[in-house]
């Protein structure tokens, strides 16, 4: 309706689940916040969502946006964007490594799915200058896996050191979030992840290239681990609610002077 919902009621939450599979709700980013908007008040303007509303679901971009925009300084969510495998041929790099640059939330996440280029993520967020924290381990999580050979560039142990790192970056007059991976460590997990790297040799040795190799991973992947997946997300999701409260508190409890 031309509104953004920081929150949402319970008929609200069941409208949205409703109008994924009725065709209303579309994936939005930050670039797409004020077409959504302008195209939701059109449509009620002249009468034309007599269906039920039409959604815009918010990716970690814009969610980051408007939380900010709200006063709020930290949310959850399972795992961000990043760098797409060959990503340095075809440039598709998500938007949630600009706005991570800009918008000054932290972002609590199992990591980054290693369907995606984990690497070049994080060089991505170095060039953002965006703080990059791995919640009480030294490798960077990949999302099912706790294990992604790649070393985190810093680690914290506990909230207070995040909430402490975030009012010095608002002293700082600093523009960048933070980002907190927590690692999965739920078994469903690594069968997953096997899974996962097996669909990625398969594409590889079928030649599959640019933007045809997400969807032959994921379909893959289904194929492979039945319900794994759904479960290793429920855990992960779970944990990063627990870790993301704490940091959340200690930051509104913490003096930023």
């Amino acid at each position: 309706d031309g509104v953004c919902r920081v929150g949402l009621s319970t008929e609200e939450i069941q409208d949205l689940a409703k109008a994924g599979e009725e065709g209303r709700a579309k994936k939005c980013t930050t670039r797409d916040l004020p077409m959504i908007l302008a195209q939701s008040t059109t449509a009620n303007t002249q009468g034309q969502n007599r269906d039920g509303s039409f959604w815009g679901a918010t990716t970690v971009a814009s969610t980051m946006r408007l939380a900010h925009l709200a006063g709020i300084s930290t949310f959850v969510t399972g795992g961000i964007g990043g760098v797409h495998r060959n990503g340095e041929i075809s440039m598709d790099v998500s938007a949630d490594l600009t706005e991570m640059g800009q918008t000054p939330v932290v972002v609590v996440s199992a990591g980054i799915k290693s369907i995606l280029d984990i690497q070049r993520t994080l060089e991505v967020l170095e060039t953002n200058s965006v703080t990059t924290v791995g919640w009480q381990t030294d490798e960077f999580p990949a999302f099912f896996s706790p294990e992604s050979g790649v070393p985190c560039p810093a680690r914290a142990d506990n909230a207070e050191v995040i909430a402490s790192a975030y009012w010095a970056a608002r002293k700082l007059h600093l523009p960048q979030g933070m980002l907190v991976a927590v690692p999965n460590y739920d078994p469903a997990g690594a069968n997953v992840e096997r899974a996962i790297q097996s669909a990625l040799a398969e594409a590889e040795e079928m030649n599959i290239r640019g933007q045809e190799v997400t969807p032959f991973i994921l379909k893959r992947v289904a194929e492979k681990t039945g319900g794994d997946s759904l479960r290793s997300n429920m855990a992960l999701v779970r944990q990063n609610a627990e870790v993301g409260a704490k940091i959340a508190s200690c930051i509104a409890n913490s003096a930023a002077g």
